[in-house]
């Protein structure tokens, strides 16, 4: 008689409500596994400026704690279905930054030093509002590494649509409840940039439109959370503090850290296996954000999230593949319409008789140190996962496609219509035409 059936031990859905210390990686506290098809549910902690002015966070960001998928192994995939994104912060201030002399170790993200008494990533206590409210716990010297070189502070309609742009004194009322208003969830530690009060833009107006800024698997080596792509990664490339890695070791990111708008409620994000269970992690909302984030930041907000996940199996993958929702695609990258086919099959029937291609939208993720490098990143990873020279991709990506920036200073999109019979052959095919149906 066969024995008995293996009782499952994942969860069908995953709650998560806690955050790394900034690190990800092998090292971080994996908070349960969810089975294969199963869900996360995250209150997630707003990302940049609050961990920025936090040197306790040595990441950059507050992600949350990883998820194992049952049945994920390295060389597989995970598909994440974006269900819902949610923003629970009543308010945000952000802006252009720069950063502060003699308050960091080569790098003011990840390697904190206070100037007063020396500690690193030293523990602070908040006095008072503005950009000096931040201090060490220790001497009480001035302990935030960056100041606003023009800032704002947004507060969001009920509805979460709009966003405006509020004066001086609405965001000094702001900074003294900041914790409510940033809607901070318990376990986050972050001091909350609404502290700061910045108020150089008042009265613009932003429509609201979340995603997701980090979503994505463990990379193979421990890497401060912000830094988990190829372009913020470079800057730990020979550095001086302990945070440093080589070329190899970089490689073995994810680029879980995108600023890509299109990840968003809708959306469907397939993200590398480098670590058994593979990891799923999130954090970094933003309420909205132009393409490029080319101010360096954009409104950081708190929120709730749902995703659903799913293993590729055999779908070895070096960086993200997208597909976002159509109304997200380039132009020149959306599905042939039915009345648009026919009229290609009718110009193709008068030249030659060839026979039309049936393509979908696949958007493929590449990151370097500059833009350049980012794209030559992607160019070389959708030619891998498709079975193509990188010459096809460029052509594919140039008339029937797009070069989208997501992040300043590297981080693209690669984005094109691809064979169906190519997407097939790599195992996507399912999750594209689940997104935008068949070819027409």
């Amino acid at each position: 008689m066969p024995g008995p059936t293996a009782v499952s031990t994942a969860a069908e859905t995953v709650y998560v409500d806690r955050f790394c210390d900034g690190i990800i990686g092998p090292s971080a506290e994996v908070i349960g596994t969810v089975r294969d098809g199963g869900h996360i549910v995250a209150n997630t902690a707003p990302g940049c400026w609050g961990p920025m002015i936090t040197p306790a966070i040595q990441g950059g960001h507050e992600v949350t704690l990883p998820v194992a998928v049952e049945g994920a192994q390295v060389g597989d995939a995970i598909a994440i279905r974006i269900r819902s994104i949610d923003v629970t912060s009543v308010a945000t201030s952000s802006g252009n930054d720069r950063a502060i002399e003699g308050r960091f170790n080569g790098d003011p993200y990840c390697a904190k030093v206070c100037a007063g008494c020396g500690a690193q990533d030293e523990e602070t206590v908040v006095e008072g509002i503005g950009p000096d409210s931040v201090r060490c716990a220790a001497c009480g010297a001035p302990a935030a590494p960056f100041a606003f070189t023009n800032g704002y502070t947004m507060a969001f309609d009920d509805a979460r649509r709009l966003g405006v742009t509020v004066d001086a004194a609405r965001a000094e009322a702001f900074a003294r409840d900041a914790h409510h208003a940033a809607a901070l969830p318990a376990a986050s530690v972050q001091n909350p940039i609404l502290l700061f009060a910045p108020a150089d833009l008042v009265g613009v107006v932003a429509r609201m439109r979340p995603f997701m800024g980090q979503l994505g698997t463990m990379p193979a080596v421990d890497l401060p959370d912000s830094h988990n792509a190829g372009d913020f990664g470079a800057f730990l490339l020979g550095a001086p503090h302990r945070h440093a890695v080589t070329p190899e070791q970089l490689a073995q990111r994810t680029d879980g850290h995108l600023d890509i708008d299109a990840v968003r409620a809708g959306a469907i994000l397939v993200c590398p296996v480098k670590v058994p269970g593979g990891g799923v992690y999130l954090g970094d909302m933003h309420a909205m954000q132009g393409d490029g984030e080319i101010a360096g930041h954009t409104a950081d907000v708190a929120g709730t999230v749902t995703l659903q996940v799913s293993v590729v199996k055999g779908l070895a993958l070096d960086g993200p593949v997208l597909f976002p929702l159509a109304e997200d695609l380039p132009f020149l990258a959306r599905p042939l319409t039915a009345a648009e086919r026919e009229a290609a099959e009718a110009l193709a029937a008068r030249h030659g008789g060839v026979t039309v291609e049936d393509g979908l939208p696949v958007s493929v993720v590449g990151t370097g140190p500059d833009l350049n490098s980012a794209v030559d990143n992607g160019l070389r990873r959708a030619a891998t996962i498709l079975g193509m020279e990188v010459p096809e991709v460029m052509n594919r990506a140039t008339i029937s496609g797009a070069i989208e920036i997501g992040r300043a200073p590297g981080v693209v999109q690669v984005t094109f219509r691809a064979p169906a019979a190519a997407l097939a052959a790599c195992g996507l095919d399912g999750l594209a035409r689940e997104q935008y149906g068949a070819p027409a």
